[in-house]
């Protein structure tokens, strides 16, 4: 049980705010440190999960076609979009968005969506958008542009969260079956877990949902406030 401090390392790390990669990889080699691995050992399993991972480098080429879609207008495009839909506010975008990624998540189309390639380019600039249009077509203030962003992560990383685990061949299903098959020698399938993870992702929609559609008073009040402070200032001057 000894090598399981790696993990207290990972949770020492993130709580005192340094590098992810740096807490990761510490972590890792405390652990084959622990494990009585050897020097050589660490690194060939560090390499060897790494070229098992490919898709952790899939950055290399998402990020500069992303750069390219918003240098050519691809965040202008979005709000124009959502511009044209006038009822939909920034809480009911988003609730959708949420709907759309536990679906598509369901199915296996984990990347489909994420922080990287659809949040910052098309889904925060679109909430964003919802909520300019709600406050008169006024820029909005900093900390609140702020909020709606996270938002919109949020939403993302919920949905694709509680929506995973209703795929059959997602990792932690397989992970899961197979280490309770092995321990406790019974016969789990994995259409057991994915059927009980259908209950859990339709309360995490009701529940965050409703945190959504709620964030729209919420964000009604604050832009009033904001208002009404800047209207202040401008007349000072």
């Amino acid at each position: 049980m000894i090598v399981l401090l790696g993990v207290l390392v990972v949770i020492l790390g993130f709580a005192t705010r340094r590098n992810p990669l740096l807490v990761v990889g510490v972590a890792g080699i405390v652990t084959g440190a622990l494990g009585k691995l050897s020097p050589d050992e660490i690194l060939k399993t560090f390499g060897e999960s790494f070229a098992s991972s490919r898709s952790v480098t899939i950055f290399a080429i998402t990020l500069p076609v992303i750069g390219l879609l918003e240098r050519n207008g691809l965040q202008q495009q979005a709000r124009i979009l959502i511009g044209k839909l006038g009822n939909l506010t920034t809480g009911r975008f988003l609730t959708l968005y949420l709907l759309l990624r536990q679906l598509t998540a369901a199915v296996g189309l984990q990347t489909i969506g994420g922080p990287a390639q659809s949040v910052r380019p098309m889904i925060a600039p679109m909430a964003e958008a919802a909520a300019e249009r709600r406050n008169g077509g006024r820029p909005l203030p900093e900390a609140i542009r702020e909020k709606v962003r996270s938002h919109a992560a949020g939403a993302d990383t919920v949905g694709v969260f509680f929506g995973e685990d209703i795929f059959l061949a997602i990792g932690s299903i397989l992970l899961i079956t197979g280490l309770v098959n092995a321990t406790y020698h019974t016969h789990l399938e994995p259409l057991d877990l994915a059927l009980w993870a259908i209950p859990t992702a339709a309360c995490a929609f009701l529940v965050h949902g409703a945190r959504l559609l709620r964030f729209d008073r919420a964000l009604e009040r604050e832009l009033v406030v904001a208002n009404a402070e800047s209207d202040v200032e401008e007349s000072a001057k």
